[in-house]
């Protein structure tokens, strides 16, 4: 397996807006969250936690985004607050020397910034937890596959409101991404990269 020297890892949008009471709580997140952190703990050097930013209100999106917002009004800074927006407690106190990039869309990838950040890095190697499996995280991978980055999965620190499309996803990915993608225990990640 690869040196994981130029290895860093993504933790994806792991918020409070997903782990309390609102619409888009995930109920599992407080299953894969003590593993998430670990992971994050022990490579906090080298961890990049997203957050999802949603819009102030409905009429700021563009595109398609305007009527998801408009059907998710709630779930707005101006409906939410801006402290919902925030990485879970035990995350937000490693940063720093973590590091967080806030994104309007699923993906983190498509203003740039992401990917020249890891490039400056060196990075080679992505390792990826957070929520949810079948949609940011999904995004997440897609998109550093097509950057080119090898990508690590770890299967029991990822989470989704939906067991079936969780359960789909790895399947995709374990049998349509099998050389770009691995997935991993989170034990196994630590191990592998101490």
């Amino acid at each position: 397996m690869e040196n994981p020297g130029n290895c860093h890892h993504l933790c994806i949008d792991m918020q409070r807006l997903f782990a309390e009471d609102t619409p888009w709580q995930i109920d599992w997140m407080e299953r894969v969250r003590g593993r998430v952190e670990r992971v994050a703990r022990a490579t906090a050097q080298r961890t990049i936690f997203t957050r999802f930013i949603p819009p102030q209100r409905p009429e700021a999106a563009t595109g398609m985004w305007r009527p998801y917002f408009e059907k998710w009004s709630n779930m707005t800074r101006e409906a939410l607050g801006e402290a919902m927006i925030d990485l879970l407690p035990e995350l937000r106190q490693l940063v720093p020397p973590a590091v967080v990039f806030d994104k309007p869309t699923y993906s983190p990838w498509l203003d740039g910034r992401l990917h020249r950040h890891l490039q400056d890095k060196g990075a080679g190697t992505l390792v990826v937890s957070g929520g949810e499996t079948d949609v940011c995280v999904l995004a997440t991978v897609l998109g550093a596959v097509d950057l080119g980055y090898r990508v690590i999965v770890v299967r029991d620190a990822i989470c989704s409101a939906s067991d079936q499309t969780h359960d789909d996803s790895i399947d995709l990915l374990a049998r349509r991404f099998s050389v770009q993608v691995d997935l991993m225990e989170a034990d196994a990640v630590l191990a592998w990269w101490p």
